[in-house]
């Protein structure tokens, strides 16, 4: 047997028999691993939350894919919603919060000394449970963050186009100068979608975005995520285990343990999670028995 000294130089591999073929699997691999590394938008790293001296979500590590849409499910008060407003720094508005661990966009820890939290919001959208645009016309609605942000290209072609992604253009096309508050509530939430993407973010974060329309309104909006994904990644918190199932890719189950802090129990693409979850608590909770 062909023995080398410990001491002696390595060896290029082989280029007969399965070197060739060694090569290139570890070559598959690495692209795999860099492939799935450029995908991650926003990874928790042991994140927990606190609101003074109570921890409401505790050592959460997750990660966030580009260009899905990812479900976040699970009993009330388990910190969902808590969750979301620390991705784009809503929550430091709170007196008291505070973060351990560290969350990154795109590999920049957004709870750096050096980040600007309404640089982070301008890079992650947010819509909220109830429809809030602003006493404004729909025009200025949309307008109002690009202009805020000091936006020089032709505003009436980026308010159409917003509105034009946000599903929204044909109905209000001749109503731009009417009050965006006269509009039906499902015209609402897609109005304060476009005024959103309007200023061209990252990643939007939508919180309970349907809990306050009624059902055909809501199916408008899941086939609106459906369609922003193509350029958008999009987290939803939802309370609607058929909403998850139908409109997300991965699904995060969180729940919440003796001491009432929310922590993550599995992560699964969302057929894994409502056809085959690994976690019991998964199961009991998709399947209604809690929650």
């Amino acid at each position: 047997m062909d023995v080398e000294s410990p001491g002696a130089p390595m060896r290029e591999p082989s280029t007969s028999g399965v070197g060739p073929a060694i090569r290139i699997a570890a070559a598959g691999e690495r692209q795999a691993a860099e492939r799935t590394e450029r995908e991650t938008v926003i990874e928790l790293q042991d994140l927990s939350c606190y609101y003074g001296s109570f921890r409401a979500v505790r050592n959460v590590s997750l990660q966030i894919k580009k260009q899905q849409i990812t479900a976040l499910i699970g009993p009330s008060g388990c910190g969902k919603s808590t969750l979301i407003r620390t991705v784009n720094r809503m929550n430091d508005l709170v007196p008291g919060y505070h973060t351990e661990g560290r969350l990154l966009l795109d590999g920049q820890d957004l709870y750096g000394k050096d980040v600007d939290p309404v640089a982070v919001r301008r890079r992650v959208g947010m819509v909220f449970q109830k429809p809030n645009p602003f006493p404004k016309t729909v025009w200025e609605n949309v307008a109002f963050g690009a202009k805020i942000n000091g936006y020089k290209g032709d505003m009436d072609e980026l308010v159409e186009r917003s509105l034009r992604r946000a599903a929204l253009w044909d109905d209000v096309k001749d109503k731009l100068k009417q009050s965006g508050m006269a509009l039906s509530g499902g015209q609402q939430q897609r109005l304060c979608i476009a005024r959103t993407i309007a200023v061209e973010p990252e990643v939007i974060l939508m919180d309970e975005p349907c809990s306050a329309l009624d059902p055909r309104s809501t199916l408008q909006i899941e086939e609106l995520m459906a369609e922003l994904k193509r350029e958008y990644t999009i987290v939803i918190v939802t309370h609607n285990m058929q909403q998850a199932a139908r409109a997300s890719d991965t699904t995060v189950f969180m729940t919440m343990g003796d001491d009432r802090a929310g922590y993550v129990v599995e992560q699964a693409p969302t057929v894994e999670i409502f056809t085959n979850p690994r976690n019991q608590l998964t199961e009991d909770y998709v399947s209604g028995r809690f929650g």
